[in-house]
């Protein structure tokens, strides 16, 4: 384990945060932003050339999205969901993630803060995840498009690409998907080994599941029991797990399923690292290593689907940043 990590692991033991199941949602949302801004706090945000917000109309309400337009554009897309339990998180606590994606993969970035549970059950974010990639197809077209998220960002992105296959939606040349969770059962072994005391406790991964699934039922529904979801005719995909997370077996069945229904698939695996290290990137130099391969592997995904090669003479930098 890193022992940046390990450090950290030690701290949480000591100070013993509470519960999520112990909190209000409120009070969950704060300490989630908080956290967030503490790994991020006095490093400097990766440049990017325009960022603008804009908000557009669900199936029930409207909901926001940010573009971020990178400084050296290679005519990708990304549609990117944050992760957070269905329930915390937003635009602003992945805004670094987003920003070295557009840099790294040279593509706009359409980070969507989609509408939460408790207030917005399922299937009110993946609807909103659906309708924002097919918004994001249109206001930046001709585009090798990535549906991509972490945590629960990644479960909805698997969910929204199932989707556009099934009903003719905006095709993907690639799908993006850091430590996915996968299995609403909860049934791997991974839970009972890293479910306590590795930054992600398996309680608040069930308390969150409640409050996205508050039907029982629905955890039957192929947009959430994605593990058992019928993959086949999936695009490339790339897997990101972490060795101490909680939901790393699901993660690994995952890519090996999608890969016996004949899809493309590359899993990339970080031993050494715990869930959400994606907002650890900024301080922790082994979880900004781990992320740089998750996005070599897309980059080698995305080479399957050629970019459209006159992309650049083409594009119209000041219809896109009006955004």
């Amino acid at each position: 384990m890193d022992r940046f990590i390990r450090a950290l692991i030690r701290w949480q033991a000591a100070d013993q945060p509470a519960p999520a199941r112990t909190l209000t949602v409120a009070e969950l949302r704060s300490r989630y932003a908080d956290s967030a801004a503490r790994w991020s706090q006095g490093a400097a945000p990766e440049p990017i050339a325009a960022v603008a917000d804009e908000q557009i109309d669900g199936r029930s309400g409207r909901f926001g999205v940010r573009a971020y337009l990178p400084m050296a554009d290679r005519g990708r897309l990304v549609t990117y969901l944050h992760g957070g339990g269905w329930t915390v998180g937003d635009i602003d606590t992945h805004d670094r993630v987003c920003r070295r994606i557009a840099a790294a993969l040279g593509a706009v970035v359409v980070s969507v803060d989609y509408r939460r549970a408790p207030e917005h059950p399922h299937p009110v974010p993946l609807q909103d995840g659906i309708t924002a990639a097919a918004w994001a197809a249109t206001a930046f077209p001709d585009r090798d498009h990535v549906i991509a998220g972490d945590s629960a960002g990644a479960a909805l992105a698997l969910g929204i690409a199932m989707h556009h296959r099934d009903h003719g939606g905006p095709g993907f040349a690639a799908q993006l998907l850091f430590y996915p969770p996968v299995d609403p059962h909860m049934r791997s072994k991974s839970l009972r080994t890293f479910g306590v005391g590795y930054l992600t406790e398996a309680d608040d991964l069930r308390w969150y599941y409640e409050q996205y699934l508050p039907d029982p039922h629905s955890r039957t529904d192929p947009a959430v029991d994605l593990l058992d979801a019928d993959h086949r005719d999936l695009p490339p995909t790339v897997i990101g797990t972490a060795g101490f997370d909680p939901l790393h077996d699901e993660g690994v069945e995952l890519a090996a399923r999608m890969a016996a229904r004949g899809v493309a698939v590359q899993h990339v695996p970080a031993p050494d690292q715990v869930h959400g290290y994606l907002l650890m990137a900024d301080m922790v130099p082994s979880a900004a290593a781990a992320m740089h391969r998750v996005l070599a592997a897309a980059e080698g995904a995305l080479s399957l689907t050629p970019a459209t090669a006159d992309h650049a003479a083409r594009l119209n930098p000041a219809r896109e940043a009006s955004v």
